[in-house]
């Protein structure tokens, strides 16, 4: 014998899902900030792909960095591909998906730009090849830069985002450490200036190497700018560490980074930076 009849509400009564309308929303219309977990409607990231809470810059490609960074970009070296020196197993069909993913035939987009009236040799890592890791052609071309910047007395100025050296070509990989170094060196050495701005994430080999030796180090908000993985130093040290230890904030205060720059500020700075160190980039 039933005593009480069932509740006819939203709360306990079956509702079966409705596909048909389910496939006329679309996806990705809310998203989650990764640093303040407060949700962001995609339209509210803007241009800049920016939460409005924190200004934490969602990691975006290259060339979509370009639509609101630069006024003309010629590229360089677009035709260097990568090959392969271990015959890694897999490798190139990751290649291959990056490069149709990014439309870039590495990690970074290197040419001769102009910000705001102000030339200057760019790079720009992308963190959706590959984790914008470091290979044989990241080294190839960011080097390359330098050269050509040195020739024509420019400015140098690199976005980085990596998730460090790239573990399919092994040691040929880190060997673009001491490589991009020596390039770097000799740039300063004619007393031309370099800015790096780190983005999220900046780790591994790339931190190491040229992201930290540039003049002035800039950073976005809330970007991750490490070495190790939080994993690694805990399992090194066997001991936890802070949640921020590698936050871009963090790193500021400790005196690695000169400061943080919000995206839609990014392009005055660099421009306003450029003009202060170097008048030889000025377009004529």
């Amino acid at each position: 014998m039933q005593l009480f009849n069932e509740l006819k509400t939203l709360g306990h009564k079956h509702i079966k899902a409705n596909k048909k309308a389910q496939e006329r929303v679309p996806s990705g219309l809310w998203l989650a900030c990764p640093k303040c977990r407060q949700a962001v409607y995609h339209k509210d990231l803007g241009i800049y792909q920016a939460c409005p809470h924190c200004q934490y810059g969602f990691r975006i490609g290259a060339r979509q960095r370009l639509q609101w960074l630069v006024d003309d970009f010629k590229e360089f070296d677009s035709d260097l591909m990568t090959a392969d020196p271990l015959n890694f197993p897999g490798y190139q069909d990751k290649l291959a998906k990056a490069r149709k993913q990014t439309n870039l035939n590495d990690s970074v987009l290197t040419g001769l730009a102009t910000i705001s009236n102000q030339r200057c040799a760019l790079a720009i890592m992308d963190p959706n090849f590959v984790m914008g890791s470091m290979g044989t052609i990241t080294g190839e071309k960011i080097t390359r830069l330098f050269e050509f910047a040195l020739k024509e007395r420019l400015p140098v100025v690199i976005f980085t985002a990596s998730g460090g050296a790239r573990m399919q070509e092994g040691i040929f990989s880190l060997m673009q450490m001491a490589k991009i170094s020596q390039a770097v060196k000799r740039h300063k050495q004619a007393g031309l200036f370099y800015l790096t701005v780190l983005t999220d994430p900046t780790t591994g080999g790339v931190t190491a190497s040229f992201a930290m030796q540039g003049d002035v180090i800039l950073s976005e908000p809330r970007a991750l700018v490490g070495f190790a993985g939080k994993r690694v130093i805990e399992q090194t040290m066997h001991q936890k560490v802070p949640e921020d230890l590698q936050d871009a904030e963090t790193v500021l205060q400790n005196g690695f980074i000169d400061a943080i720059v919000a995206r839609p500020e990014l392009k005055n700075r660099i421009a306003w930076l450029l003009s202060m160190h170097n008048t030889e980039s000025e377009v004529r």
